[in-house]
C-alpha cells in the first residue's frame, strides 16, 4: 500500500512518527516533505517541493492528513479527494470535527475521520490494507467463477 502523510510544519515530528509506523507495517511512502523543512528556502525550491508533494499525493493509495493542518495540507486534502483516494483525517481531539471547526469536504464518502492517539489512528489506517486486499481477493474469486 502506498501512502502520503500531510500536515502543518508544526506537526513534523508527528508526521515522521506516522510515516515510520506505516513503513514498519510494510507500506511504501510516496514522498517525505518533512526532509525539506528549513528556514533558508527560495521560490525555486518551493516550486520543486510543490511538484514533489503533488506527485506524492497522486502516486499514493492512501492519504493521511494530521490535524490541525495548514493551508498546504488542505490543498493536499483537496487533491486526494479529487483523485478519489482513501483519505484519513487524524486528530487527537474531536474539536477538529466540531460543527464550528469542520469543513464540508471532511464529510465526503472517501474521507475517514479518526480521533485518538497516533497509535490508535495508525491501527485504524492499517485496517484499510486488509479490507482492500480482502475485497480484491473476493472480486478476483467472483470473476474466476463467472468464467
Amino acid at each position: 500500500m502506498k501512502f502520503y502523510v500531510g500536515s502543518g510544519m508544526k506537526n513534523a515530528k508527528l508526521v515522521e512518527y506516522y510515516q515510520e509506523k506505516l513503513k514498519e507495517a510494510g507500506w511504501e511512502q510516496t514522498y517525505n516533505w518533512v526532509k525539506n523543512i528549513n528556514s533558508d528556502i527560495n521560490i525555486d525550491e518551493i516550486r520543486e517541493y510543490a511538484k514533489l508533494e503533488q506527485e506524492g499525493v497522486m502516486n499514493s493509495d492512501v492519504v493521511v492528513i494530521l490535524l490541525p493542518a495548514g493551508r498546504g495540507a488542505h490543498i493536499e486534502l483537496g487533491m486526494s479527494i479529487a483523485l478519489n483516494k482513501k483519505t484519513f483525517l487524524c486528530s487527537i481531539t474531536e474539536d477538529e470535527f466540531s460543527i464550528e471547526n469542520t469543513v464540508a469536504f471532511y464529510e465526503l464518502p472517501n474521507v475517514v475521520k479518526l480521533v485518538g492517539t497516533a497509535d490508535e489512528n495508525i491501527k485504524e489506517i492499517l485496517k484499510f490494507n486488509k479490507e482492500k486486499s480482502n475485497n480484491e481477493i473476493s472480486l478476483t474469486k467472483k470473476l474466476s467463477l463467472q468464467k
